[in-house]
């Protein structure tokens, strides 16, 4: 028995150190301040592993070297980070800014069907009665975490889809900034679309346009963005 547990001890150190040497951990700043991004989507484009960052803007993903992660949020460019090694990594997002002249009014944002694209999430998310590991695993809470996050984000695109600068175009006299402005201050939300039919939704457009009307001028455009 003396000689067994010193073999055991060194096969759950190598385990251990095998399982840390297939994994990538870091934190997404926004760039250039200490403020710490949560929900921003991860994808190792190389073995196709999907995470988004905690409360806290720390992530863990299984990567190694020579994989490529590219990073993902809202408001924020993408970022993309090719592995040469698995040192813990600062990530730091840039803000966006839209170039009027660069908007393209016809484009639509790709379709999105995650339980395809991320079925492995939506089979590791689910919940057994038998099964308890399934209710407190990491891994499992992980998954219900991006499941939730590929209901929003499918959501969002069917506001995009709906509430679109080409449709909601062909209702009001606006255009170019005016209208970009018009339709970030009066996006609906998704359940609004979803109760509502396409009468309720060119009445609410139209309605909104009116309110947009009486505005001040500067009240019709969005808050500059903040610069360092």
């Amino acid at each position: 028995m003396s000689k067994i547990l010193p073999v055991i001890a060194v096969i759950i150190f190598a385990s251990t150190f095998a399982r840390a040497q297939n994994t990538l951990k870091g934190t997404v700043y926004e760039d250039k301040s200490s403020t710490k991004l949560t929900n921003v989507f991860i994808k190792n484009v190389t073995n196709k592993q999907v995470t988004i960052t905690d409360k806290d803007g720390n992530f863990t993903i299984k990567a190694a070297t020579g994989h490529t992660i590219v990073f993902n949020s809202p408001g924020y460019l993408p970022d993309t980070l090719y592995l040469i090694d698995l040192l813990t990594r600062r990530i730091d997002l840039v803000s966006k800014t839209i170039n009027l002249s660069q908007v393209n009014v016809t484009a639509t944002r790709a379709d999105f069907n995650p339980r395809v694209e991320y079925a492995e999430v939506y089979e590791k998310s689910k919940v057994y009665a038998f099964s308890p590991s399934t209710w407190f695993s990491k891994e499992g809470k992980d998954a219900r975490r991006l499941k939730r996050y590929f209901r929003t984000e499918s959501e969002e695109r069917h506001v995009d889809a709906v509430f679109s600068p080409v449709y909601v175009g062909s209702l009001v006299p606006l255009k170019g900034k005016e209208l970009l402005n018009f339709i970030s201050l009066y996006r609906p939300t998704y359940q609004f679309l979803k109760s509502n039919n396409s009468e309720s939704v060119v009445a609410y457009i139209n309605d909104s346009y009116k309110k947009y009307q009486s505005l001040p001028a500067d009240k019709r455009a969005l808050p500059a963005l903040k610069t360092e």
